[in-house]
């Protein structure tokens, strides 16, 4: 689906690869949107991200697994790239653990929460994967 023979398709899939952060927006029963930041990563067709179990994004995909997916702009509000998917809960999915890519790119990040791969595997324990449906930017 992302075309990676553009220089805007390279360039998605180079932010895709090496962002830390992206915006997962999902949409509470009531209708309203509920952006927040998460740590993913990018497989070359999929989003897998991995959530507290007790969080408003578990259940709001459980009820509407529609999402959106954003980076942060440039500095001069340019390189938009807006992802639109659908997720999933993935109940047979390995701990964060036994995804050696996750735990390289956010070895530090989970050492600057204060815990440990372990500890943030047992935490994080609800995997969600997005597939991607279109991709908008410029």
């Amino acid at each position: 689906m992302l075309d990676t023979t553009t220089e805007w398709g390279r360039l998605v899939e180079r932010r895709l690869r090496e962002e830390e952060v992206i915006w997962l927006t999902t949409v509470r029963r009531d209708g309203q949107p509920q952006p927040i930041p998460v740590w993913f990563l990018w497989d070359g067709e999929t989003i897998l991200i991995y959530s507290r179990p007790d969080q408003q994004k578990v259940r709001n995909i459980r009820h509407n697994p529609k999402v959106s997916l954003h980076f942060n702009t440039d500095e001069y509000g340019d390189s938009v790239v807006r992802i639109d998917g659908v997720a999933e809960i993935v109940p047979d999915a390995p701990p964060v653990t036994e995804v050696p890519e996750m735990i390289e790119k956010y070895r530090d990040g989970i050492r600057r929460i204060g815990s440990d791969p372990e500890s943030f595997a047992r935490d994080y324990s609800v995997a969600i994967r997005v597939v991607p449906q279109r991709f908008y930017g410029w």
